[in-house]
């Protein structure tokens, strides 16, 4: 399973039953939590996400409705004793505010919280079957994006072919990482003759906050999903400029260059009612297109 959650879609203002930026992303036995805004709590709750299944959050700036919701959740965890390790990227400062908010309330937590900073582009963390990259955005503050990746699966094996070819079963495990198989003659059996490919590796991009930057869409090339925010509607486009933020066809320009297979689009502006024209105006530009909503889990 490799999907994202949204728990939260809207700007800074939370309104018609919005909320402000928060994500779980879901990889085999992994949860992410990508931003952590006002509310965030709540929505886990409701949508029936284990706060205990989380590991790693990523904070992408600094702005209130990405970040609020952070110290209740880490204080409730502790609350609910939690013991498991608990890793935060984010930038360099939060965790200046973080201390100071458990010194002012001689907050104890009784699991180590690891701060990450983000200070460069480039990897942030890496498992066995994923790792997350960060990259700056153009926000009116210091602001990351995220790529998270699966590892690339090993290959099948074809039981009628390594049944054909005499191979052991205890030498599978060879064949599925690429190796070829030599037989007590000394003849090689070829990995292709005796595997098949698994499918291609998927990719999820969060490009949190941003101007419109098509230099954005380099460094998120051939992702598999790529959320992009779009506050405003396109005839917005000068307010969008105006304060770092994007429209619903400047995100969908940015999924054509990046070659994305998918559009997700988020964090709508509260002036905004109804989001239908959200939708048609990025179909229009990227036809595979939808909207963040609430509560959905979009298959990655």
């Amino acid at each position: 399973m490799f999907g994202v959650t949204i728990l939260g879609n809207n700007s800074a203002l939370p309104a018609y039953d919005r909320h402000p930026t928060a994500q779980i992303v879901t990889l085999h036995e992994q949860l992410f939590l990508i931003d952590c805004g006002e509310g965030t709590q709540m929505q886990m709750a409701k949508f029936k996400i284990r706060r205990s299944k989380i590991n790693h959050i990523f904070i992408s700036h600094l702005h209130g409705d990405h970040y609020f919701g952070l110290i209740g959740l880490i204080t409730s965890m502790g609350l609910l004793g939690r013991e498991n390790e608990l890793h935060l990227y984010a930038p360099a400062v939060l965790k200046d505010i973080i201390d100071l908010q458990f010194k002012v309330a001689d907050t104890k937590l009784p699991f180590a919280l690891h701060f990450h900073p983000l200070l460069q582009e480039g990897l942030v963390v890496e498992g066995k079957r994923f790792s997350v990259e960060c990259f700056s955005t153009q926000h009116r503050v210091e602001c990351w994006g995220f790529i998270i990746r699966e590892k690339k699966h090993p290959r099948k094996i074809d039981k009628e072919k390594v049944l054909q070819f005499n191979i052991p079963a205890v030498y599978y495990s060879h064949l599925k990482n690429g190796a070829d198989y030599e037989t007590k003659e000394g003849d090689i059996v070829k990995n292709e003759w005796v595997t098949l490919p698994n499918a291609e590796p998927r990719s999820y991009a969060f490009c949190a906050d941003t101007i419109y930057d098509e230099l954005l869409a380099e460094k998120v090339k051939n992702v598999t999903v790529i959320y992009h925010e779009a506050t405003y509607l396109k005839d917005l486009d000068d307010r969008a400029t105006a304060r770092f933020h994007s429209t619903t066809e400047q995100a969908a320009n940015i999924a054509i260059k990046a070659n994305a297979e998918k559009l997700l689009i988020g964090h709508f502006s509260s002036k905004y009612e109804v989001l239908d024209q959200f939708l048609y105006e990025a179909k229009e530009v990227f036809p595979n297109s939808e909207l963040a909503i609430e509560g959905v889990t979009f298959k990655i």
